[in-house]
């Protein structure tokens, strides 16, 4: 049991909030990098994003795993974008860690999508039954490739 749940429960509630966070970064990155501030689609945003990530501490992993290292990387990453958004409003350099920053939140949320989709749906797994065949790794450089594309876009832009 994890706060009350199964595990099965616990992790329909992750997934659930992870998929939040995806839809609501997918919606708010856009726009930021057009020139338009939606900051209730924003702190959902990062607070779904946040919740997925300290969630996903909660499972009974006892050993140090890539999920792990995933979740202190986008732990750090988070705490650094809602430092530059909410510490330092977006003043000076502030604005472009932000933009780095939450989108690299939305990269690492989508990677971890795109791996689960792999493992778990089965039309995909027969695709790619390793996670290193072209399938998932077309998936993985498109998402990259997108991200980026996207972050630079949000460094360049000033939001009003």
């Amino acid at each position: 049991m994890i706060l009350g749940l199964t595990i099965s429960q616990f992790t329909t509630l992750h997934v659930f909030i992870s998929f939040v966070g995806i839809i609501s970064g997918l919606i708010a990155l856009p726009a930021y990098a057009a020139g338009r501030w939606m900051p209730r689609m924003t702190a959902l945003f990062l607070a779904t994003t946040a919740a997925t990530t300290l969630t996903g501490f909660l499972f009974p992993i006892t050993v140090l795993t890539p999920a792990l290292i995933f979740g202190i990387i986008s732990t750090v990453v988070l705490t650094t974008a809602l430092a530059a958004l909410y510490g330092f409003r977006l003043k000076g350099r502030a604005r472009s860690v932000y933009a780095i920053t939450a989108t690299l939140g939305l990269y690492l949320n989508m990677f971890v999508l795109i791996v689960q989709s792999f493992l778990k749906v089965p039309t995909l797994n027969e695709l790619a039954p390793e996670g290193n065949e072209s399938p998932f790794l077309i998936a993985q450089t498109v998402l990259l490739v997108a991200a980026l594309i996207l972050g630079w876009r949000a460094t360049r832009v000033r939001v009003a």
